[in-house]
């Protein structure tokens, strides 16, 4: 019986040429050998399984042999070519610094450098998960491994280059490996298939290559698996049932049911993935990335992003059709959301199906809103006739109003809306009675107050707020403002704010021509709370005095700030230590910090 030989080595390339998905590698590589500009020390960083390896030995191999092609290529003819293929080569040592990571090893390694090759031009050491050394290995390397001897090269694979310390990173050339691509693995396999006279199905060998995430040595041990499993036939089933993998079907189908609303079929489907085993959470991640892929497929400009067959990328188009973006937008919006706070709920699975009935009727919720795009709305929007035809049921207000929000619910029990109506700052400044926000409390807590200003939303209209500004503007005076002003103090006596109180007791003078107030004010404390309240009160008097032109200037009164009082803290400890030398001394002594 035939010894089998597993396909990552079977197949592991023998050249430049051969190597996959690391043309920027071989390419430097090739051009170095080819101009004799080698350098003495290489590090080949990257992930596992991309050929890290394989491409130091091929280094090695074709800088020791005697009759090179023409494409820079090993020969495989020579001796030395020979010597390599039946792992005979004097000439290449490899070192796997895991279990070799002492300073003893190191030194031992070094005391071979010293002696030149036989036979050969290069002496090569290949040092596999060098970032295993400790740090004494590495300084213990140091020196060797900047002048090594002209017959020395050193290759160097480590799968995390953060673990190396910087002082060996800047002796060497380091070369960073990609992750290798679904499609040049799906390919690879195709021709290892082809040789091993098994017919393999594309979507089959797309779903190995996305389960190996870039590595192609994980590819080739998931194909032996598949090929032990199924024999000479592999099926996108097979693959699917082996590694048990949610596959695209589920999540074509669910999406299905959540663009047509059948809430029933959506819990079923997921029932089924779970009776199969399968996690909750990875669902709404797959379901998640199933979205997202759908957002993609639908601009031709990004269908290059999808690593996938032709035919599920097919199957994408056509869905991504059925499918509305804003449907996407808000479902991937929703999926974030459950997915992040699926480990701190009780009951995950009805976690789930919460989701996904929010998802079922997501659709007529952005009809309803009116979120749709116009090209949307013209699908969904009944004709001209229907409206007429139909007439739409009363609407039942809320009997508790609050700030900003009217909430409505119409005959659909299905259908809610929360309509925020939100007037302008302009009908703001011209409202006839905004005196301060107590008066504004009172409003929400007396809902029969807003009942006049309420009647439009009834009707399904947004509320009107009059004002008296809409009349013909009266010109300032400043026995008005007087009036109003004292008007506007007595509600401020009322809600006992005394501190607003006390700026409107400061003197003011009018301009009439320019419809300038100046405002004395005594501190910087007072003119900081007036403008909080400065937008409130302007807009009093502007409707008080029928007059939109007027505005408000403060000035800090220069014969206030001689005799005025200290407000802050630090004005009142400057005023101590003005007053009272002792105060500076205690200060000092105690060594107190004041923070203000």
């Amino acid at each position: 019986m035939e010894n089998f030989v597993v396909s990552a080595r079977k197949y592991r390339p023998t050249t430049f040429e051969s190597v996959v998905g690391q043309q920027h590698i071989t390419t430097t590589l090739k051009n170095a050998i080819k101009s004799n500009h080698l350098a003495q020390a290489f590090l080949f960083c990257g992930p596992r399984g991309v050929g890290k390896t394989t491409n130091a030995r091929i280094l090695a191999k074709t800088i020791n042999c005697t009759n090179l092609t023409d494409d820079v290529e090993a020969c495989n003819q020579c001796d030395s070519c020979k010597a390599f293929n039946q792992n005979a080569s004097f000439n290449v040592h490899e070192l796997d610094a895991a279990s070799n990571n002492s300073v003893d090893d190191i030194r031992n390694l070094v005391d071979q450098v010293r002696y030149a090759p036989q036979s050969g031009k290069y002496k090569v050491y290949i040092i596999d998960e060098v970032h295993m050394l400790s740090n004494q290995a590495f300084n213990a390397f140091l020196k060797t491994l900047e002048e090594p001897p002209e017959y020395a090269i050193f290759i160097l694979a480590t799968t995390e280059k953060h673990k190396i310390i910087p002082t060996i990173l800047s002796r060497c050339q380091i070369f960073d490996f990609n992750r290798i691509t679904v499609s040049d693995i799906a390919g690879h396999l195709a021709k290892i298939a082809l040789k091993e006279n098994i017919e393999a199905e594309s979507d089959a060998l797309h779903l190995i290559a996305q389960k190996a995430d870039g590595a192609l040595r994980d590819a080739l041990s998931i194909f032996d698996l598949i090929v032990t499993f199924a024999g000479s036939k592999i099926t996108y089933q097979d693959v699917v049932q082996n590694l048990h993998i949610l596959d695209y079907d589920y999540y074509f189908r669910q999406t299905d049911s959540l663009i047509s609303e059948n809430i029933s079929e959506a819990l079923l489907i997921f029932n089924e993935i779970l009776q199969k085993g399968f996690d909750g959470h990875n669902f709404l991640s797959g379901l998640a990335e199933h979205f997202r892929n759908l957002l993609v497929t639908k601009d031709a400009k990004t269908l290059q992003l999808m690593d996938v067959s032709e035919t599920v990328k097919q199957r994408y188009l056509k869905q991504s059709n059925e499918a509305s973006m804003s449907f996407l937008l808000s479902g991937l919006n929703i999926l974030s959301k459950f997915e992040l706070n699926y480990k701190n709920t009780k009951n995950q699975r009805l976690h789930v199906e919460i989701c996904l009935m929010k998802l079922a009727h997501l659709n007529s919720a952005i009809q309803f809103g009116g979120n749709a795009s116009p090209v949307e709305k013209k699908k969904v929007e009944p004709s001209v006739e229907a409206k007429t035809a139909a007439k739409p049921k009363a609407v039942a207000k809320s009997t508790e109003p609050l700030r900003g929000k009217t909430y409505s619910q119409t005959g659909n029990a299905s259908s809610l809306s929360q309509t925020v109506s939100r007037p302008s700052d302009s009908s703001l400044r011209s409202t006839a009675k905004l005196p301060n926000l107590n008066q504004l409390k009172n409003k929400r807590t007396n809902p029969s107050s807003e009942q006049s200003a309420n009647s439009g939303a009834d009707s399904g209209q947004a509320p009107q707020y009059q004002s008296e500004q809409t009349q013909k503007e009266q010109p300032l005076s400043q026995e008005g403002l007087k009036q109003a002003w004292l008007a506007y103090s007595q509600e401020l006596e009322r809600s006992n704010n005394k501190t607003w109180l006390n700026v409107m007791k400061q003197p003011f003078t009018l301009n009439e021509t320019t419809s300038v107030l100046t405002l004395e004010l005594v501190s910087t404390v007072q003119l900081d709370f007036f403008e909080r309240f400065r937008s409130e009160l302007l807009t009093f008097l502007k409707s008080k005095l029928k007059n939109s032109s007027l505005t408000i200037q403060p000035v800090i009164s220069e014969r206030s700030q001689d005799n005025s009082r200290p407000y802050t803290p630090q004005e009142k400890l400057s005023y101590l230590q003005e007053h009272n030398k002792h105060v500076k001394k205690l200060q000092t002594a105690l060594g107190l910090d004041v923070n203000f």
